[in-house]
């Protein structure tokens, strides 16, 4: 091969392979090697994407997104409609971003032992309950319905508000209880402002639906309110 054939093969290499390409294999590496830990956040969500758009520089993306909504948690529980505020991000993209909260909600929910009561295993309840409400955009009120030895038998979504309400019923509460003949609750709720400081109303719902379940023998543990910034128990305040 002549010395100009093999400064063409070179250039042609050079133009067929995008610069991104070394960043994302060596990003790609450093995660192999050392995890999630010895990645940047941008570098973690880039290699995200690029599941999505392999033949896209996701890099100014990622850093994008980071900018916009300020953490991973916060990109992938954004609703659908403000990730499509985003240039870049298309309807298959942002489908991906949405199945990875849910895969990333299912860890945390399996992470709960089913066999062992609920409240010896707490750290991760708060843990999934964060995951899977602290960045909605309104309010959701979740009951988790428990047997008499305090293992989970039903984890479900109650009713979904707007972003500081979420009304509720407390006989249709108790009738679902009986339903899934559960003697115990878990009410959680998130609070889309990020503030987990429980309102008045709160406090007053939740006494409400206690006082109806206590003579039914069914018991509220207690009311768990999720914010982006952490969480609060009215058991552990004192309020109920």
């Amino acid at each position: 091969m002549s010395d100009d054939e093999a400064k063409s093969t070179g250039l042609s290499e050079a133009v067929a392979k995008p610069h991104y390409l070394g960043h994302r294999e060596r990003a790609r590496e450093r995660f192999n090697l050392l995890g999630g830990e010895g990645l940047a956040d941008y570098e973690l969500l880039e290699l995200l994407l690029h599941m999505a758009l392999p033949q896209r520089d996701t890099k100014a993306l990622a850093k994008d997104l980071l900018a916009r909504f300020g953490s991973i948690s916060e990109v992938l529980g954004a609703p659908a409609a403000r990730l499509a505020e985003t240039k870049g991000l298309g309807e298959t993209s942002i489908t991906h971003l949405k199945v990875m909260q849910a895969v990333a909600q299912r860890y945390g929910r399996d992470k709960i032992d089913v066999e062992k009561p609920i409240l010896s295993s707490w750290t991760q309840l708060i843990d999934y309950c964060h995951s899977a409400m602290a960045y909605e955009s309104v309010e959701q009120f979740r009951i988790l319905f428990l047997d008499k030895k305090n293992r989970l038998i039903a984890d479900e979504v109650q009713q979904i508000g707007t972003v500081d309400h979420t009304p509720v019923y407390p006989r249709e509460v108790i009738r679902r209880t009986l339903e899934l003949s559960a003697t115990a609750l878990i009410l959680v709720h998130n609070h889309p402002s990020g503030d987990p400081t429980p309102s008045a109303a709160d406090v007053r719902m939740t006494k409400e639906i206690s006082e109806i379940a206590k003579p039914m023998g069914i018991t509220v543990h207690d009311h768990i309110i999720i914010g982006r910034s952490g969480h609060a128990s009215l058991r552990g305040l004192k309020l109920l």
